[in-house]
């Protein structure tokens, strides 16, 4: 590990090396960073463990010695065979081609998956239950998919077109919350980045998918408001929702589908 951190600074020059590895090295690579700074190399300082904990199965710990570890393409599998599932269990999409039934439960499988691992602090130990993974309600990744595509669709049968919305609006206390909640976008990306934590950024699009949801369930149906001001804005908000949940579920890795 030594020679490879030099040469590692040899053939990117890098300001920072992350070392994704389990918690169980902790100790390993806290001798390694001190050994670097002590042999005088400057860019040890740039060197960081990001310590994640072990994942633990429903039946209990993963041990190869007892032939419990799961294989990574068969949890894959598992994952999408589970979407299929739960999808064709609640019948909405029945219009799709079998094409794009295949994408639809691929891109719910693993979103399901990477979201489960990642919305968990890293260095806490994990308990993945894959049926609990793909739920449809929840702190789940099907759900904020869910929502993506709910308010795709609001926005096509709206005919929707973004445009200035009227200052002197009333606003109701979850269209408030709304706005607030979309406008620490940024900040939630820079907090996720300064802490190596993607929980940081999968907690916070959860709050913006729920919150959605409840404002989506009090007001009126948007489509059929005949306040032409108050339509607007509403639409308006559901548009920067849908690009705030699509654009932070792309920095976890997560597709969002247009469909569900």
């Amino acid at each position: 590990d030594l020679g490879t951190a030099q040469m590692k600074h040899d053939d990117f020059g890098m300001d920072e090396s992350i070392y994704v590895v389990g918690n169980e090295q902790d100790y390993h690579f806290k001798v390694l960073f001190l050994i670097l700074d002590k042999l005088g190399k400057s860019w040890a300082k740039g060197l960081y463990h990001l310590s994640y904990g072990m994942v633990d199965l429903p039946s209990g710990k993963m041990k190869s010695r007892e032939g419990t570890v799961v294989d990574a393409d068969d949890l894959v599998s598992e994952m999408i065979e589970t979407a299929r599932q739960k999808t064709e269990a609640l019948g909405k999409i029945t219009d799709f081609s079998e094409a794009e039934k295949e994408a639809l439960y691929y891109n719910i499988g693993l979103g399901a998956l990477k979201y489960f691992l990642l919305k968990v602090d890293p260095k806490k130990r994990l308990l993945f239950d894959p049926s609990e993974s793909i739920d449809f309600q929840g702190n789940t990744g099907p759900f904020i998919q869910y929502t993506h595509a709910r308010i795709k669709s609001l926005l096509n049968k709206a005919s929707f077109a973004p445009a200035p919305v009227a200052a002197d609006i009333a606003l109701s206390a979850t269209e408030l919350e709304m706005i607030i909640l979309l406008g620490k976008y940024p900040a939630e990306i820079a907090s996720a980045a300064k802490a190596f934590s993607p929980a940081t950024m999968a907690n916070y699009l959860y709050e913006v998918a729920k919150t959605f949801n409840k404002f989506y369930h009090e007001v009126p149906p948007i489509v059929k408001e005949e306040d032409a001001a108050l339509k607007q804005l509403r639409l308006d908000l559901s548009f920067v929702t849908a690009n705030v949940l699509k654009a932070g579920m792309q920095l976890l890795g997560i597709t969002v589908p247009e469909r569900m």
